[in-house]
């Protein structure tokens, strides 16, 4: 028995989400997403329930594990099942010149640095500011 309330608001809270996540802006938050899955469902309500991109990838079923640096010449080799990253995500902010790159491995875990958990988090608090404004 599905909940017809909850599909409801996905239906309409999922074009909306789209529409922000498709600004450039937002281009490495939507990679990310993405690489994920397709679970829009899942992901209009990681949004809408997350206070942190953690949270989020959390409720998405990813635990975030977060190192020093990431050498992401050296991750391309380590891509398919045997070196245990399934997409090396090297996204490059432009007005900040920084290098932000995050890996999602098969263990269903993301990789990320300090620095690329404090941008995405501040990408997502920008993000439901910009949903909320849209309502």
């Amino acid at each position: 028995m599905t909940n017809d309330s909850a599909n409801t608001e996905v239906e309409k809270g999922w074009p909306r989400l789209e529409s922000v996540l498709s600004r450039d802006r937002f281009k490495g938050l939507k990679g990310i997403l993405d690489s994920l899955g397709s679970d829009r469902e899942a992901l209009c309500q990681g949004v809408h329930k997350a206070n942190s991109y953690e949270e989020l990838l959390q409720a998405l079923g990813y635990r975030v594990t977060v190192t020093k640096q990431i050498h992401v010449a050296d991750c391309y080799s380590r891509v398919g099942p045997a070196g245990g990253i399934k997409a090396v995500l090297p996204y490059h902010d432009i007005p900040t010149q920084s290098s932000l790159p995050t890996l999602v491995n098969f263990d269903s875990t993301v990789t990320t640095t300090p620095k690329s958990s404090a941008f995405f988090n501040q990408l997502l608090m920008l993000l439901k500011r910009q949903l909320s404004t849209q309502e």
